[in-house]
C-alpha cells in the first residue's frame, strides 16, 4: 500500500461513512498514524440520495472527497481499496491492493440493503444506497417518462407511469413524496403530451402505518401529507415477488410497473475474518461493548450501523441512522487516545437528538423528545439540520441555492440522463453493493 513505516501507533479505519468520517477528523492532529480505507474516494451524504434520484440535486452536492480530510496531516493516509478480510491474530487487513498491519482497527463499513432472502426483488428491483444507484433510479424514471410519450400501447404506458416503492420508512416516504412532486410540477411542463393523472405512485408498507420508527403523530401527519400529494398508500402489504414487470403482494394487490424501488430495510455489512461469535447473526452486525470494542477483541472496534451496542434503553442496538454513527466516531477518537496513553476508557452514551422526515415542499415531520411537530416549520428545521451536517462549505452552498431555485420555480434542475440505465442484466459491477 506504500504506507510509510512508523513508530507511532497505527489506526486503520475501514469505511468513510458518517462514523469513519467523524473518527478520522477527530484524530487527524493526534500523535498516531491513520490509514483510511474505502472502495469509493468520497463520502456520501446518504440522507439526500433521494434528491439525486429525483433530479433535485447533482451527486457532487452530496459527495465529499475523502482525500480532503487526510491531506491536512502528513501522518494520515487514504487508500482506495476494497477490504476482503481481516486476520485478527496477525493484526492485518487484507485488501485488493495489498495488506495493511495495524495496531488498532476500526470497522465502519455501515449497512447494505436487506432483501430478506427475496432473490427476485434483488435481481429485478432498484435500491438506493450509493450514488451510482441513485443515478440509476434518476435515469430510469426519466427514461420511462420519455418512453411513455411515444408508446401507443395503453397497458405499456400504464406500466411505465406506475411507480411502486416498497417500505414506508423515511427513505420510502421521502422518495415517494419527491416523485409525486415531480409528477405535480415537472411533468405538466416538460411532458405536455402526457396526462399527469395517468402517473401513479404506490407506497407499500408491511406494517399498519407509515414511518414505523417515528411517533404515531408523525406517522399520521406523514400519511395525510402523502395523500395530499396524490401518493397511494397500501398498509399491511408486503411484496412477495417482482419479475421486472409485475409486483405481487401478500394481498390481492398486483401492480404492473417498470419502476419498482425497494426501500424496505437494511442489514449490516460485516467483513470476513472475525470470529462468528462477534456477529449478531439476525442483525448481521458486530456486537460491541460500551467502548465499541468488538466482542472478543481488545484492539478491534466497530462504530456506526455495523455496531450493535445493547443497552437498557436500546436492547436491539442504536438506530441505524447518522447521529449514532457520528457520536460513536467522535467518542471512539477520545477512547483511542485514552488507550494509547494507558488511561481508563469512557463508556459511550447516545444523546438522541430526535428524528425527522420530509414529505415534500413545505411538508415534513419532526420528533424531538417531547416536541412533535409537522408542516412548514418542521420542513424548515429539516432543511437547516441537513445543511448543517453536509460536509464541506461548497456542498452546503450549492445545495442551499439549489433548494432556493427549486422552491421559487417549482423546478428540478438536474433532469439529465447522463448515464442511461440499460436494465439490470447490464448493470456495471460498480453499481452492485459489496461488503
Amino acid at each position: 500500500m506504500n504506507i510509510p513505516k512508523t513508530d507511532l501507533p497505527r489506526v486503520a479505519i475501514i469505511g468513510g461513512g458518517f462514523a469513519g468520517m467523524a473518527l478520522a477528523r477527530k484524530i487527524l492532529k493526534e500523535d498516531m498514524q491513520m490509514v483510511l480505507l474505502d472502495r469509493h474516494n468520497y463520502h456520501t451524504f446518504q440522507p439526500l440520495l433521494y434528491q439525486v434520484s429525483t433530479s433535485g440535486l447533482e451527486p457532487d452536492s452530496i459527495a465529499y472527497p475523502l482525500r480532503k480530510i487526510t491531506r491536512s496531516s502528513k501522518k494520515c493516509f487514504f487508500r482506495l481499496a476494497e477490504v476482503t478480510s481481516i486476520s485478527a491474530e496477525k493484526n492485518t487487513v487484507h485488501t485488493n491492493i495489498g495488506d495493511l498491519i495495524y495496531d488498532y482497527l476500526v470497522i465502519a463499513t455501515g449497512s447494505k440493503t436487506n432483501f430478506f432472502g427475496n432473490d427476485s426483488i434483488e435481481e429485478h428491483g432498484m435500491w438506493m444506497k450509493t450514488v451510482p444507484q441513485a443515478l440509476n433510479i434518476r435515469s430510469l424514471i426519466l427514461e420511462n417518462l420519455e418512453q411513455a410519450t411515444i408508446t401507443e400501447d395503453p397497458e405499456k404506458r400504464k406500466a411505465l407511469l406506475n411507480f411502486v416503492l416498497a417500505g414506508a420508512g423515511p427513505t420510502g416516504v421521502e422518495l415517494s413524496g419527491a416523485i409525486a412532486e415531480l409528477r405535480n410540477h415537472i411533468v405538466p411542463k416538460d411532458y405536455p403530451d402526457l396526462n399527469p393523472n395517468e402517473m401513479n405512485i404506490h407506497l407499500l408498507e408491511g406494517l399498519d402505518r407509515v414511518l414505523p420508527p417515528m411517533s404515531e403523530h408523525a406517522s399520521r401527519k406523514a400519511h395525510e401529507m402523502l395523500e395530499e400529494l396524490g401518493v397511494k398508500i397500501h398498509l399491511n402489504t408486503m411484496v412477495k415477488n417482482y419479475d421486472g414487470h409485475l409486483v405481487e403482494t401478500n394481498t390481492d394487490l398486483a401492480i404492473k410497473t417498470e419502476t419498482f424501488i425497494w426501500s424496505a430495510g437494511v442489514t449490516g455489512a460485516p467483513v470476513q475474518g472475525l470470529n462468528a461469535s462477534a456477529i449478531v447473526e439476525k442483525a448481521n452486525r458486530y456486537e460491541v461493548n460500551a467502548f465499541n470494542q468488538v466482542n472478543g477483541y481488545e484492539n478491534i472496534f466497530a462504530i456506526g450501523d455495523i455496531a450493535l451496542m445493547m443497552t437498557e434503553e436500546f436492547p436491539k442496538g442504536h438506530p441505524m441512522v447518522a447521529q449514532p454513527a457520528i457520536q460513536q466516531g467522535k467518542h471512539l477518537a477520545k477512547n483511542i487516545k485514552h488507550l494509547i496513553r494507558g488511561e481508563k476508557l469512557e463508556p459511550f452514551e447516545y444523546f438522541d437528538k430526535g428524528t425527522m422526515a420530509t414529505v415534500g415542499r413545505n411538508r415534513a415531520v419532526v420528533d424531538m423528545h417531547k416536541w412533535k411537530f409537522s408542516g412548514f416549520f418542521a420542513w424548515f428545521v429539516w432543511m437547516f439540520v441537513h445543511l448543517w451536517f453536509l460536509v464541506g462549505f461548497r456542498n452546503r452552498t450549492v445545495t442551499f441555492f439549489n433548494w432556493i431555485y427549486n422552491y421559487i420555480n417549482y423546478d428540478k434542475a438536474a433532469r439529465l440522463i447522463i448515464r442511461p440505465f440499460k436494465g439490470h442484466e447490464e448493470k456495471m459491477t460498480m453499481d452492485k453493493e459489496k461488503v
